[in-house]
């Protein structure tokens, strides 16, 4: 890690903590895919790659103040901000006890009024202006909340994005903004979607900083966004962060990903993989060691067994309420 988890005020159990919620995101996600290719759920969209970029921005927050409009991926947010692995796989069950729409909506698109995660819209991006609303709404009512936000470097090409950070830059309105860059629009590589060096570059033109961090690593991305969080607080408006990390995984689990690219550059980024990289520096820094890390790991997977048993027992929908909260 570039950063000592202590220089930037984070306590050994909390050091140990955010590796918990990465390793147990990671998990959650395998294990989702397992049920998949078994035919007991119909789709995963993974976060495998991306967990130290957004475990790392959630502890960075603060729970039940700060309200969140994640993306899809984000398994690693909404678990380090309450959301728990019997919730995520009621959804990928989709039974009827599932929090986030009661088995209405696709794995992924997180909900929950009492952990202030907004729901989400399947078209990418659309959670941005709904994220800046909340910074508007905070900075109208002086209410000392931040209003944070999550997205792939491809959604950041769309007019969502452009248009919600210019109102955002005007007003100096109380949002972070997380692009989590990993490198692929589904099948498009980012060297075929920026025509700048970074999403952060693009900050300039909406009056905000941009910064870009390693995705990779926990503490640099936790340092990024308490920082902007301080900032955002101040009155000082919003910041753009770009976290430049790797998909491990298809797309979803609809996708080929050996259409686009090859097996080479995928093992290539599994040696920086996120998971591997922060275990070590919980080893190397002495904050447990491997008996105590394997009672840890072995304690978060008993969760997730427990879970996919609850899960897969629990009732599906009533056939009879499939019309309700449904308009037009």
């Amino acid at each position: 890690m570039a950063i000592h988890h202590r220089e930037i005020g984070l306590s050994d159990q909390t050091a140990v903590e955010i590796y918990r919620y990465m390793f147990m995101a990671r998990k959650v996600d395998e294990r989702e895919w397992i049920l998949n290719r078994a035919g007991k759920i119909h789709f995963v969209i993974s976060c495998q790659g991306q967990e130290a970029a957004q475990v790392g921005a959630a502890f960075a927050l603060e729970k039940g103040v700060d309200y969140l409009n994640p993306y899809y991926r984000d398994t690693g947010v909404v678990l380090v901000m309450g959301m728990t692995v019997r919730d995520l796989l009621l959804s990928a069950f989709a039974k009827a006890e599932d929090p986030n729409s009661g088995g209405r909506q696709m794995p992924g698109h997180f909900s929950s009024r009492k952990l202030n995660i907004m729901t989400q819209s399947s078209p990418t991006g659309t959670q941005i202006p709904h994220a800046v609303g909340f910074a508007l709404a905070a900075k109208y009512e002086k209410k000392p909340f931040v209003s944070f936000v999550t997205l792939g470097e491809g959604t950041s090409n769309q007019g969502d994005f452009h248009e919600a950070l210019n109102f955002a830059g005007v007003h100096k309105l109380p949002v972070i903004v997380l692009v989590e860059n990993n490198q692929y629009a589904i099948s498009v590589p980012v060297k075929k979607q920026l025509a700048c060096e970074s999403v952060a570059d693009r900050a300039v033109g909406y009056g905000m900083p941009g910064v870009s961090v390693d995705g990779n690593d926990p503490l640099e991305v936790y340092k990024a966004v308490k920082e902007a969080r301080e900032r955002a607080l101040r009155g000082e408006g919003g910041t753009l962060i770009e976290a430049k990390t790797y998909r491990l995984t298809p797309h979803s689990s609809d996708d080929d990903d050996r259409t686009y690219r090859s097996r080479d550059e995928v093992e290539l980024a599994k040696k920086q993989d996120p998971i591997l990289r922060y275990r070590e520096y919980i080893l190397s820094q002495r904050l447990m060691d491997e008996g105590k890390l394997a009672a840890l790991e072995k304690k978060v997977m008993e969760e997730i067994d427990e879970a996919t048993r609850y899960a897969e027992e629990a009732p599906y929908p009533e056939p009879e309420s499939a019309m309700l909260h449904v308009y037009g």
